[in-house]
């Protein structure tokens, strides 16, 4: 059975043990060569490719030799045994190093003008299903402080439950707020509050327009967290199903870069790029892809500890001009930036660039949550956005084969998830789930056409 692999330092991946033909994913990183960083959505595929993979034992192979492009569902039974499956991540700089470990976490499926997203419905219930399987994986796990990769000083949460507030701060957008909110999802549900209702829930909070909209439901993730535990809940899949009598299941996470794509080209049966931000300037797809680059800045505050009024354990975060991403009665996250056309990957904020950051975002923040003033900074970081371009249906990933715009007669399967902007922690769960299962039948067709238009438009050009 095939494999997936995401790339990072300058080793050559024909280095590592010859594989069975397999699929493989890339990402992006902070280096200054072109590598991969982890993004939602490669820790998705690999979840829904096992996964997957394990509950279709009906399909058969057919004639075809193993040298073959990988068709269809032949790779996951070879008459009658299954084929082995392999999956090789390549990361530079480990789980979560790049913008998706440092984006604040608010999740929900609204824009800020609380409008029901694309597929969010779908959207939304995938991202629950994965937090749920993280969330059970690191319960199962006996770790403590002493664990390095799960060690934290404090409240090691990886789903805050506390909702979001969002106040009506524009008469402008008011009446489209209102109606918007009455379109929820029934699973994710808009409140309208007045200001004393919305106080109750954020006493300093400010309502200048005595409405603000609150989704009891909505969460906020720690990215980093999720991610890992994502990836342990992956490799506990691939050893159950290897210990189960589906034969080989293989996860392998490499520490490397891939510098083109014509590297894997001989080891895999397909590969996904999901370098984020990077994946324009991939030698093959450099000016070839529809992405625009965005650097954001977030703060990190505390509260004194001679400030006794804290955050109350119970209020949800805020989402206005600036969010507010809380983290305990004592900390939170402050963003975010937008620097359009930034080429600057490191999450590292120089002071002078926070300082920025600072008097940009604080008056935002002080206009809904005048009590900011008590909080101090004391860090920041920062990660590079991959911006879609706008369609009739909002700013949508780009996924699809990636085959003619790399040119050349390859028999491994190209395949692009990007384009995931500041909603990755959105679209990662079922996008990843629908990329998996058009690689591992290798139809484009299976994904939807909204998300593959951008290459009918590249063709117009």
């Amino acid at each position: 059975m095939p494999s997936a692999a995401v790339t990072t330092s300058n080793l050559n991946p024909r280095s590592l043990p010859r594989r069975l033909k397999s699929p493989a994913v890339m990402s992006s990183s902070s280096s200054s060569s072109t590598s991969i960083r982890s993004s939602w959505g490669w820790l998705c595929w690999l979840v829904r490719s096992l996964a997957f993979v394990a509950g279709q034992e009906q399909y058969t192979c057919k004639a075809i030799a193993i040298e073959d492009e990988w068709q269809g569902k032949a790779w996951l039974k070879h008459s009658p045994k299954e084929l082995p499956m392999c999956i090789d991540i390549y990361d530079e700089v480990g789980i979560g190093g790049g913008a998706s470990g440092v984006a604040g976490g608010l999740l929900h499926p609204y824009s800020p003008k609380v409008k029901l997203l694309w597929r969010g419905a779908e959207c939304w219930s995938e991202s629950l299903k994965l937090l749920g399987i993280a969330e059970a994986t690191m319960a199962s796990k006996e770790l403590d402080s002493e664990t390095p990769d799960f060690a934290e000083t404090s409240n090691r949460f990886i789903v805050r439950r506390r909702g979001i507030l969002r106040p009506a701060i524009s008469l402008k957008h008011l009446n489209i707020l209102t109606d918007n909110a009455q379109k929820f999802l029934p699973c994710c549900k808009i409140e309208s509050l007045d200001r004393d209702a919305a106080q109750n829930l954020v006493p300093s909070l400010c309502v200048p327009l005595n409405l603000a909209f609150y989704m009891p439901e909505a969460i906020n993730v720690h990215p980093q967290r999720y991610l890992k535990a994502l990836l342990l809940a992956c490799e506990d899949l691939a050893k159950d199903l290897s210990t189960s009598g589906l034969n080989i299941k293989e996860l392998h996470l490499h520490k490397m870069s891939v510098n083109n794509l014509l590297e894997l080209a001989g080891d895999y049966s397909a590969v996904i790029v999901c370098l984020g931000a990077r994946a324009g300037f991939l030698p093959e797809l450099y000016e070839k892809l529809p992405l625009r680059t965005c650097r954001g800045v977030i703060a990190h505050l505390q509260l004194p500890d001679d400030v006794s009024e804290v955050y109350p354990d119970h209020a949800p975060s805020i989402l206005s001009d600036a969010w507010l991403s809380i983290q305990g009665p004592r900390n939170l996250q402050l963003g975010s930036t937008w620097e359009w056309n930034s080429r600057n990957y490191s999450s590292d904020v120089p002071s002078e660039e926070a300082s920025k950051a600072l008097q940009e975002l604080l008056p935002k923040a002080s206009a809904i949550y005048p009590a900011i003033k008590n909080w101090a900074f004391t860090g920041a970081s920062a990660g590079l956005r991959a911006m879609p371009p706008l369609t009739p249906h909002g700013s949508l990933p780009l996924l699809g084969c990636l085959n003619d715009l790399v040119g050349g007669n390859h028999t491994c399967k190209y395949w692009l998830f990007g384009g995931l902007g500041s909603r990755g922690l959105l679209y990662h769960g079922w996008l990843g789930k629908l990329l998996a299962q058009a690689v591992l039948s290798c139809n484009e067709d299976l994904l939807p056409s909204e998300l593959t238009s951008w290459r009918n438009n590249k063709d117009k050009e």
